[in-house]
């Protein structure tokens, strides 16, 4: 075994029984709810078009639709789905003829696989402590939000790129960062989903540590890096002013009132999902204690990791908080997987960190099960 491939191994080990884990738990949770659907529910229209998508379900029913037929068949809402995750799925399944429904649950599956084992690489590197490592990548395989990397979503996929743009940028031993990989991970990232583009703040942290000691070659490498995200979400902006005359749709699809709405007061926004529970919208309710969860591990971000980690976590959860609802708020959040990692740094006592993991474990069945059942917004 090459040198290369040990490094690979070391890195994937921790990370596999956890991944398993967490797909038994949602192909249970799936077959828990087909056995709901025929037993109980039978006309509830909204739970069985869930059930019978399955792991296309949301928007993994979206990105198959546009992978299948491209944008135009579905008119203006399909906009807000960033175009790589669908084109990826598309070209596999032209490849191999495994339909474009499978070729997306692969690549989204095989995307987390890599990711999470690439977040194993980046506390290794950062902190030296093979225990921290693999505590995150259990906790990032089964917290709650984590059965949208089983699903066909792009989260996956942004982890992977995510986490490969960090890898480029805190290279071991602190050396020169790999800025042009940096730039074709921030910039892949950015055409996946449009929190994508907020590595332009990682990046920018690395820039301007290393700005005074750089040469020339290397700050133009650098400042492509600093470009690359703004770019990708610019070349999707652009297609979309080309195919339906409106530069900004893409983006005034996804802060309309029906999604995650414009900018708006957290607070607010906070009371009235609290104010769900009074009326029985469970879903909506939900989101209140995870904002508090987030709010403090933030905290322990700042506190634990370098600034280039919590800088790109502020602004994951500062999107996410800035809408008119919660909707998905723990998917977006997980986006964020330095706070993963600040809540792996609070897991050092062994018996904390099983309890910690199996109350996840459970919330991961929960949270797939409610999203299958149509209840919560995943």
């Amino acid at each position: 075994m090459t040198g290369r491939a040990r490094r690979g191994w070391r890195a994937l080990a921790p990370v596999l029984v956890p991944f398993a884990l967490a797909r038994v738990i949602v192909a249970a949770m799936l077959g828990v709810a087909h056995l709901v659907l025929s037993r109980s529910h039978p006309q509830n229209a909204g739970m069985a078009l869930r059930v019978h998508q399955g792991l296309l379900a949301w928007d993994g029913g979206f990105y198959e639709a546009i992978a299948r037929a491209g944008y135009r068949p579905y008119g203006h809402q399909a906009l807000r789905f960033f175009p790589l995750f669908p084109l990826a799925g598309r070209y596999l399944a032209d490849a191999t003829g495994i339909g474009v429904g499978p070729a997306l649950v692969v690549i989204a599956n095989a995307a987390a696989l890599v990711g999470t084992a690439l977040v194993v690489v980046l506390v290794r590197r950062e902190t030296g402590d093979r225990g921290l490592a693999t505590r995150s990548a259990w906790l990032l395989s089964l917290a709650p939000p984590a059965f949208t990397f089983v699903f066909g979503y792009a989260e996956g996929l942004l982890l992977a790129l995510v986490a490969a743009c960090f890898v480029a940028l805190r290279p071991a031993g602190g050396g020169r960062p790999a800025w042009w990989w940096a730039a074709l991970f921030a910039y892949a990232a950015a055409l996946t989903r449009p929190l994508g583009v907020l590595l332009v703040l990682p990046v920018a942290v690395v820039a301007l540590a290393r700005w005074r000691q750089a040469g020339a070659t290397e700050r133009s490498a650098a400042a492509v890096a600093l470009a690359a995200p703004v770019l990708g979400l610019v070349t999707f902006l652009a297609w979309s002013a080309r195919a339906f005359g409106d530069f900004w749709l893409p983006l005034r699809v996804q802060t309309s009132a029906g999604h995650h709405g414009g900018l708006t007061d957290p607070l607010r926004t906070l009371v009235d999902d609290a104010k769900g529970a009074l009326h029985h919208h469970i879903g909506t309710a939900l989101h209140v204690p995870w904002v508090l969860v987030v709010l403090f591990l933030l905290v322990v971000c700042w506190r634990r990791l370098p600034a280039a980690y919590s800088l790109f976590a502020t602004a994951v959860v500062a999107v996410a908080l800035s809408g008119t609802n919660l909707d998905s708020f723990e998917r977006y959040a997980l986006s964020a997987f330095p706070l993963v990692v600040a809540g792996a740094t609070l897991l050092s006592r062994r018996p904390l960190e099983r309890a910690v993991l199996v109350l996840s474990g459970a919330g991961l069945a929960a949270y797939t099960l409610l999203a299958l059942l149509n209840i919560s917004v995943p």
